[in-house]
């Protein structure tokens, strides 16, 4: 048997064993500096429901309910839909890993604020300004991480990066269960404070992670990025074949794009791949918390209260032990990326998940009906069942797929765009999911029914498969054929832009393109 390789610029090369090569090694152990932007959120999305599930933080804040519940919950993504309008600008100006820094610094300034608010409009106020550093993290974090890694390992590592939302959150519910032992204000004060804790690890070591070299390159800094790509990629050899085709891809990429683009945001909607692409970045972005994990993951004590079960300790145990499988299940998958394909993954998420929301609604209607423990386990295994199903498509492959399909140029505002969405359907599930929940208990699953079978149809339309593809290459799904690898601006809107019929357009690997060592065939 040969050797198990990977296909970039068009050629197979010899997959690589990461933890045998020094230097690769300690780049993916640093890295998870980068990582702990997505547990820092999923953190905060635990907290909530064992907030809500704390005796003493209920007689602090008054035991909210409905609008203001939703309120408090809904400030973080109030926040983040703030810092929208600069994140982008932060990630391509100052740099991926100063825009965690900057991101991570007023996190910890809002986690001082919630620890000492005696009011419930200081708690808020401090959610608010987490919400809007998390934003800016966000906005960096994945792009650091997808551009530095070896092109072997792309997909999971950067699918990895939005599960560990789940790490987030399982500590969160288990610190929470912990100290509702305390009882008295520490008993919620001590959760909210350890949200700091992820911010100030970051802020700490990014500096060891070695800075984007696409990002370096688009800034003139060439001989930095490539000693970069040489240390991630080929143990410091700056004459390795490999390292060779990478720069100079990325080199191409980038002049092309920045001779054809204005980097204005109408980029996103100029082509006809650039509009696919938003389709697919605004549906993601939406589907992401609008497929009826937003219930559970925010408000799981009340839809724990449809079926009765109302003690505040088994509550939070259950939190616990959900959080348990969300993370092994989300993680799982990260290592199915390349092998089964972002598209099959999709679609066998969307039928999963709608298929256990359905059951999830007639196990509470039965309930509703009359109460038993029958239907009351049937809702727990579902819910349960549920969060594998979501896991498969639409956690980690939430920002991976959206950050892969985006060419460099388009990048960090397209991720921006994705986000905003998230924020977004964020905002309206935290606000309105615990109205719909005390207005009209279980009926309100059916909503989610219905939208989960929209979501099936779109992602059967639009969503296409990039599995096995370089960074740089994956522009031939959207761009067709006669992008040109190393350079997919020049696309529709290069064409258009030089007045160019697609016939005088050499494809890619043509002579008139780019010297042919470089510039490959998709």
């Amino acid at each position: 048997m040969g050797k198990e390789t990977f296909e970039l610029a068009g050629r197979d090369w010899p997959k690589v064993t990461w933890w045998k090569q020094r230097n690769m090694r300690t780049l993916y152990l640093t890295l998870w500096a980068a990582l702990l932007t997505s547990a820092t959120n999923g953190y905060d999305g635990s907290l909530m429901n064992g907030l809500e599930s704390i005796t003493a933080w209920n007689e602090n804040f008054n035991h909210p309910s409905g609008q203001i519940l939703g309120l408090i919950a809904a400030s973080m993504s109030i926040g983040s839909l703030l810092a929208i309008p600069i994140v982008p600008y932060t990630a391509d100006l100052l740099g991926r890993r100063t825009g965690v820094v900057i991101g991570c610094t007023i996190m910890i300034a809002g986690v001082a604020l919630i620890c000492i608010g005696f009011h419930v409009a200081l708690f808020i106020i401090g959610r608010l300004i987490l919400g809007f550093g998390i934003a800016i993290a966000h906005g960096s974090a994945p792009l650091l991480i997808a551009e530095l890694v070896h092109p072997q390992h792309r997909a999971v590592y950067s699918t990895i990066y939005n599960t560990l939302w789940y790490l987030g959150s399982l500590v969160g519910s288990w610190v929470a269960f912990g100290t509702h032992q305390l009882g008295g204000q520490w008993s919620w004060r001590v959760p909210c404070l350890l949200q700091a804790l992820p911010s100030l690890v970051q802020i700490a070591f990014i500096w060891t992670v070695p800075e984007s070299p696409r990002w370096l390159i688009s800034k003139g800094n060439h001989a930095k990025a490539k000693t970069i790509l040489a240390y991630a990629h080929a143990e410091g050899n700056e004459q390795d074949e490999l390292v060779e085709v990478e720069f100079h891809e990325i080199q191409q990429t980038i002049a092309l794009e920045q001779e054809y683009e204005k980097s204005a945001w109408s980029e996103l909607w100029a082509t006809k791949g650039n509009r696919h692409r938003l389709i697919i970045l605004v549906s993601i972005g939406f589907f992401s918390q609008w497929s009826g994990n937003g219930i559970v993951s925010y408000f799981l004590p009340k839809v724990l209260e449809l079926i009765d079960i109302r003690d505040p300790t088994e509550q939070l145990k259950i939190n616990g032990y959900l959080s348990v499988v969300q993370l092994v299940s989300a993680v799982t998958t990260c290592f199915f990326v390349d092998k089964i394909g972002r598209r099959p993954l999709f679609l066998a998420s969307c039928v999963g998940m709608l298929g256990t929301f359905i059951s999830t609604t007639i196990a509470l209607a039965r309930f509703d009906a009359s109460p038993n423990s029958n239907a009351a386990n049937a809702v727990l295994v579902f819910i349960f069942l549920y969060y594998v199903m979501y896991n498969l498509g639409f956690c980690g492959l939430l920002v991976s797929y959206s950050t892969e399909i985006l060419p460099y140029r388009i990048r960090a505002k397209g991720i921006t765009v994705m986000f905003f969405c998230v924020d977004l359907s964020l905002w309206f599930n935290q606000y309105v999911n615990p109205i719909g929940l005390q207005d009209i208990k279980w009926k309100y699953y059916l909503v989610y029914c219905v939208w989960l079978a929209f979501e099936l149809l779109v992602v059967w339309k639009y969503y296409i498969e990039t599995k096995n593809t370089a960074l740089e290459e994956i522009c031939k799904f959207f761009d067709g054929d006669a992008a040109l690898i190393g350079g997919h601006a020049a696309t529709a809107k290069a064409r258009h832009l030089t007045g160019e019929d697609d016939a005088d357009v050499p494809a890619a690997g043509d002579e008139k393109t780019a010297p042919t060592e470089t510039t490959t065939t998709a």
